[in-house]
């Protein structure tokens, strides 16, 4: 029998808004925490490193990052809130998030999360697309292209209303599939890793990758790096399926991805 915890008490206003707000400062710490290890690493420490592997030429508006922290923190309340519905349902049995490992086994917690991950790519890939037609793009989505060249920062500057968007589809995928609370807590984890690595504009994935059995499915700086240039490709999120499936993924990909990758490329920075 699995067991809920209790761990706020929803008849108690103080606590709701005592959790709300810690769930707020967890969320926003953790885009902080994680886009600056990458700021930090990638253009800080290995600026020179990596300068071959900068996607985008010229530099950052000035002010960007600014902006793009505090719609961050617009983001991350929003999405608290979202954590704090979710803890409701799921305390009051209308989720199918268990705790107890014995219900489904070891072998279906990564099998929860593929499925979590292709449902949740789904989602994006056609709600993105909806959000560029020209009547929703200028009120949800053009705050977060106003960032034409992407930064870590970029990962979670979205305007409210995207947010929200952004928001519900986790609580609606554990409304019906059976997810352990550690499994919903690891997609959280790479919800934003993902965010930061697409948006990093420098690219991280070895050479020809892109032609790999796996990479050639996966989203890196080079793929997004082109979306905020092009805006009308690589819509995706996580994988790449919905963008050649639909004919959406941009003609520059595998050359941009080579030029920037290659060991060639490299040595000649450096010189």
């Amino acid at each position: 029998m699995d067991e809920r915890l209790q761990i706020i008490d929803f008849s108690q206003p103080n606590e709701v808004i005592g959790f709300t707000l810690l769930l707020f400062l967890i969320v926003f710490i953790r885009y902080v925490i994680v886009s600056a290890i990458f700021f930090g690493v990638f253009y800080r420490l290995g600026g020179q490193k990596f300068a071959a592997r900068k996607i985008s030429i010229g530099s950052w508006k000035k002010g960007q990052f600014k902006k793009e922290i505090i719609y961050s923190a617009l983001t991350s309340f929003v999405f608290a809130l979202s954590g704090v519905g979710m803890l409701w349902a799921w305390q009051i049995g209308k989720t199918a998030i268990y705790t107890d490992l014995s219900i489904f086994g070891y072998w279906y917690l990564p099998v929860s999360l593929l499925i979590a991950l292709l449902i949740h790519e789904t989602y994006y890939y056609w709600a993105h697309r909806l959000m560029h037609l020209p009547g929703l793009f200028k009120a949800v989505h053009k705050t977060h292209h106003e960032s034409l060249i992407s930064s870590p920062w970029t990962a979670f500057s979205f305007h409210p209303w995207e947010s929200l968007l952004q928001a519900i589809i986790v609580p609606l995928i554990v409304w019906f599939l059976p997810m352990h609370i550690y499994v919903v807590l690891a997609m959280l984890v790479i919800m934003t890793v993902s965010a930061v690595v697409n948006h990093l504009d420098i690219e991280i994935f070895p050479e020809n990758f892109d032609q790999h059995w796996l990479g050639k499915w996966l989203i890196g700086a080079t793929h997004h790096s082109l979306h905020h240039s092009e805006f009308n490709t690589n819509y995706g999120l996580y994988f790449t399926f919905w963008d050649k499936w639909m004919h959406t993924e941009s003609r520059k990909y595998e050359r941009l991805f080579k030029e920037k990758t290659s060991k060639k490329t490299s040595v000649a920075a450096h010189q």
